[in-house]
C-alpha cells in the first residue's frame, strides 16, 4: 500500500512565549504544499514485530531509529500488539531540515497507513493524539487542509483560506538552520494582530503584516537569505516569506503570471505549483 506524505509551508509564525515545559507558544498558518514524499509498507511475514525500512531519493541524516516512520509504528504497536511486521521503503523528495515538515508527514502518514491497511479503527481524534507523540507538526498532516494552528502548534483548527489559481514558488538553497538557534535568537512576544486575521485579507495586503518571526534573526545572519527574499519580489511575487525555522523560502505569485527561474542559483532545489 502506498501514500504519498506531502509537505507544508507556514503563512507567517509568530513566537508568542515560553512555555514552562521547555516548548514555545506559537501561531501560524499551515498550508498543505503538494511536494510528496513516497511511503509504502507491506507485511513482511516473520515473527519478528519489528519495521524494516529501506529508503532512496534526497539523503536522509540522523539515525535509523529516530526516523518518525519508525517510531509511528513502534507507537502503535504499544497499543496494538497483532499488529505484524512490516517491510517499508520511503523515497524522499522533500528536503531535510528546510522548515518544510517532511519527516512530520511522514510520520502521520505512517500512523495514517497502519490505521488503514491493517483495520485498526483509530479515529481521527486519536490519530491526532498519536501523532502528537510524534511531534508538535504532525497532528496537522492527519488533518491536511490549511489549518490555524497555536500553542505548539498542536492545537489545530482549519481556515477558510483560498489560494487555488496563484503559483507557489518553493526555493532551498540548501543552508543548514539550527531549530535550536532559531529559537535562542527570538525575544518572544504577543503580535498586534493575528496570523488567523491577516490572512483574511487579500494576498496582495500581506506583504507588510504577514510576519515570521524567524526572518529577522535568520536574514541577519545569512544575507544571501534576505537577497533571495527580495529575488522573489523582484520576479513578481505578491507575497514572499520563509517556512518555519528555514531555510526554505517561497514566493506566491498572482494566476496566470508567468514566473521566471531563470536568475535563481542553479544548485537550489526549486518546484513550481499551481496551487488547486
Amino acid at each position: 500500500m502506498l501514500v504519498f506524505p506531502n509537505c507544508k509551508i507556514n503563512l507567517g509564525l509568530n513566537i508568542i512565549s515560553r512555555r514552562s515545559d521547555g516548548y514555545h507558544n506559537i501561531e501560524t498558518v499551515f498550508l498543505p504544499v503538494p511536494l510528496e514524499d513516497v511511503l509504502e509498507i507491506l507485511p513482511s511475514y516473520t515473527n519478528t514485530g519489528e519495521v524494516n525500512f529501506t529508503y532512496s531519493g534526497l539523503e536522509i541524516t540522523g539515525e535509523p531509529s529516530d526516523n518518525l516512520c519508525i517510531k509511528a509504528y513502534q507507537l502503535l504497536k504499544k497499543d496494538f500488539p497483532h499488529l505484524p511486521a512490516v517491510k517499508g521503503h520511503l523515497h524522499k523528495a522533500i528536503p531535510m531540515g528546510a522548515g518544510l515538515g517532511g519527516g512530520s508527514a511522514d510520520g502521520a502518514f505512517m500512523l495514517i497507513l497502519l490505521n488503514n491497511k491493517f483495520r485498526l479503527g483509530i479515529s481521527i481524534e486519536d490519530l491526532t493524539h498519536y501523532a502528537l507523540q510524534l511531534g508538535s507538526d504532525c497532528p496537522f498532516f492527519i488533518i491536511n487542509k490549511p489549518c490555524f494552528a497555536e500553542s505548539r502548534g498542536e492545537a489545530i483548527q482549519p481556515v477558510d483560506l483560498s489560494l487555488s489559481g496563484y503559483t507557489l514558488l518553493l526555493v532551498n538553497p540548501a543552508i543548514h538552520i539550527s531549530t535550536g538557534w532559531a529559537f535562542s535568537a527570538i525575544v518572544s512576544a504577543s503580535p498586534a494582530k493575528s496570523i488567523k486575521a491577516t490572512i483574511k485579507q487579500p494576498v496582495d495586503s500581506w506583504k507588510n503584516e504577514l510576519i515570521n518571526d524567524f526572518e529577522a534573526p535568520v536574514l541577519s545572519n545569512w544575507p544571501e537569505l534576505k537577497l533571495l527574499k527580495q529575488q522573489l519580489y523582484d520576479m513578481g511575487a505578491i507575497y514572499a516569506g520563509m517556512s518555519g525555522s528555514g531555510s526554505t523560502f517561497f514566493g506566491i505569485f498572482a494566476p496566470g503570471v508567468k514566473v521566471p527561474q531563470a536568475s535563481l542559483p542553479a544548485n537550489y532545489f526549486v518546484k513550481q505549483f499551481v496551487l488547486a
